[in-house]
């Protein structure tokens, strides 16, 4: 269920990521088809919050609103290990009666700190990773993503990265088509590509500038065909070697697990879109045979082939 939808903020609230959760919640669609929410914003304490780019906002609630809340989504802030016992007891509140709680780039230390990460997978915004590690050892913090569904916690990367989150839950409960109505409005894809690593601040490829860019072009339409390092280097005319590290510093990733990447998505495209048998998407995703797509789809999503489809695929035109 998702319908009682509370925005959580603390002290130096971070604009843009509380932006996120009233863009995607706490809107009124209803006239085009899409679902109502139940919208609030809460804090420790009613009243007016400072905010990091020096105004205010005035939140109407404080945690007793999170006691019918479906989902609590929290907020970044810049405030740092000093949070209201209160609201940490609202927030284990919501999961322990079957909620779900979503945290944006900052957020997820709130959540680290109401001890609802120990024993999950999580991540925030790479500059913050290694200091969630650090200050709970108990979570597994995923570096390289843009967000982490380790139900009933979901956890995102940097700013827009909490979009990607709020979407893809919206597309979890409520259906792809409800997911893309709300991204059609928003003007944004209903589901990005990659991860945050390609962020990272790295320097600059050695070499003579050129850009992997057409080759990863090339990659993407050609998913079906063997890609080795060797032939993919020979493509390029570097050595494997070379090749192997401008794409990492380019990707933020090895050439494996970016084709893999990109073969899991576009599986997920023709299980949405498509009636072809799982068997034959294996193959069009290069993958060649079933088993080998249900491993590399279960790794990275969590599913299976025929669970995602029975959840997403768009319903068959009369």
């Amino acid at each position: 269920m998702l319908k009682n939808v509370v925005a959580v903020v603390l002290e130096e609230i971070h604009p843009f990521e509380l932006g996120v959760a009233c863009e995607v919640f706490g809107l009124d669609r209803t006239d085009e088809g899409l679902p109502g929410y139940d919208f609030a914003i809460a804090g420790a304490r009613p009243g007016p919050h400072a905010t990091h780019s020096g105004f205010a906002v005035d939140v109407p609630y404080g945690p007793e609103r999170l006691a019918g809340a479906d989902l609590a989504v929290v907020t970044a802030s810049s405030l740092r290990g000093r949070y209201p016992e209160p609201l940490l007891e609202a927030l284990r509140e919501v999961v322990a009666r079957g909620g779900r709680v979503l945290s944006i780039c900052s957020g997820a230390f709130v959540l680290g700190a109401a001890g609802l990460l120990d024993g999950r997978r999580s991540t925030t915004h790479w500059r913050h990773t290694a200091a969630l590690a650090e200050l709970h050892p108990l979570t597994t913090v995923e570096p390289d993503v843009l967000y982490v569904d380790d139900d009933p916690v979901i956890t995102s990367a940097g700013t827009a990265a909490g979009i990607d989150a709020c979407l893809h839950l919206v597309r979890k409960v409520q259906g792809a088509e409800v997911a893309r109505g709300i991204a059609r409005r928003m003007v944004v894809a209903p589901h990005r590509e990659g991860g945050q690593a390609q962020f990272v601040n790295r320097p600059l490829p050695e070499g003579d500038g050129a850009s992997l860019a057409p080759l990863l072009d090339w990659l993407r339409h050609h998913l079906d065909e063997e890609a080795t390092v060797e032939q993919l280097a020979a493509r390029v005319h570097m050595s494997p070697r070379t090749f192997a590290r401008r794409f990492q510093q380019e990707t933020g990733t090895t050439p494996h697990r970016w084709l893999v990447g990109q073969r899991v998505l576009l599986a997920q495209r023709l299980l949405e879109s498509t009636a072809e048998p799982v068997d034959v998407i294996a193959a069009r995703c290069g993958f060649g045979n079933a088993a080998a797509l249900r491993h590399h789809f279960g790794r990275r999503l969590g599913t299976t082939p025929l669970a995602y489809r029975r959840c997403f695929a768009e319903p068959a035109q009369g």
